[in-house]
């Protein structure tokens, strides 16, 4: 008998959004913020920015979402910065995402680049800096 071996199917932009939302939440991510990217730019369709509480938990969470995504066989997505842990940046094709610790954060905001307003953000990034 032979055995017929089916290819995994790609996932659209949306879920591949979804899954990747559901690993962060399962990692404890926080203050996660998702971006439409449709209408803004080619390279991508969204982009997700996160914070977690440790450097180490930054690089976790990174290696968690590529670990997932090549269980899901969703292609060789790859996370850059996992050593430091400071920022975290993983390109899912579709789906980009950046993981930061939330002092590295504040001062980055990259959100407000891409015209999101984060309260929490700015009063972290006010005492801080």
């Amino acid at each position: 008998m032979a055995t017929i071996i089916t290819a995994k199917q790609r996932l659209t932009p949306s879920e591949l959004l979804a899954l990747i939302q559901e690993t962060l939440t399962d990692d404890k991510a926080e203050d996660l913020v998702t971006i439409n990217l449709t209408d803004k730019t080619a390279m991508a369709d969204f982009m997700i920015i996160a914070s977690g509480s440790s450097s180490r938990r930054v690089a976790s969470m990174g290696e968690h979402i590529v670990e997932k995504l090549k269980s899901s066989g969703q292609g060789r997505a790859m996370a850059e910065g996992t050593e430091q842990g400071d920022w975290v940046l993983v390109d899912a094709g579709d789906v980009i995402i950046h993981l930061f610790r939330p002092e590295v954060r504040a001062f980055y905001n990259i959100e407000q680049m891409w015209g999101v307003e984060n309260p929490a953000l700015k009063q972290q990034a006010a005492r801080l800096y």
